[in-house]
């Protein structure tokens, strides 16, 4: 199965975020945006694993989840782009919670024992909201930058890691919960 480690945004943030994207694709050229239930916070991507594999990566991630924060506040904003501005391949919304850099290097940790290649760059708190067949010219890049700067989206506090499975169609990704863990340390 394919799989990956990641924060669930609640459905509340969700439809936020939903709400501010409607009316900002509207102003952009064409991209394939992400649907509200597609919306997360990946922190380790683990590729194609066997589904006995995938549940021993779970356990060993809550293993190592017992010495970090219980929760992490989360708040969602500012944006940016893959691999950057320049060469805009995937737009992204970004944001802040201290914190979530230690699950996620939990989720790197579970993911080396399992033969998971790590990454070769830190980890870097982003939501893709979209993927862009093309570059999109340089004002369209300043207009995502300027709107998505200006969203308020409500604060929320991540208590668990999901392993979501994902399944490619040619509509696009499903995200499939495929087990929880909660993090075990000091709130």
């Amino acid at each position: 199965m394919r799989c990956f480690f990641a924060v669930e945004i609640p459905q509340g943030q969700r439809a936020a975020i939903a709400t501010s994207l409607a009316a900002l694709a509207r102003k952009l050229p064409e991209a394939k945006w992400v649907q509200p239930e597609g919306l997360h916070i990946t922190l380790k991507f683990l590729g194609e694993l066997e589904e006995q594999l995938a549940q021993e990566a779970v356990a060993q991630l809550a293993e190592l989840l017992r010495k970090v924060p219980r929760e992490v506040p989360v708040r969602l904003g500012g944006g940016g782009f893959f691999p950057d501005s320049r060469r805009p391949r995937v737009a992204w919304l970004g944001g802040q919670a201290p914190g979530l850099a230690h699950w996620a290097q939990a989720a790197e940790e579970a993911g080396k024992l399992f033969g998971v290649p790590p990454e070769n760059r830190g980890f870097s708190l982003h939501v893709t909201l979209a993927r862009l067949s093309r570059p999109w010219p340089e004002g369209a890049v300043r207009r995502f930058l300027e709107e998505v700067g200006r969203w308020e989206l409500p604060p929320f506090v991540a208590r668990e890691i999901v392993l979501f499975e994902s399944t490619l169609t040619p509509r696009g990704a499903i995200y499939t919960a495929r087990a929880r863990v909660a993090p075990g340390g000091a709130a």
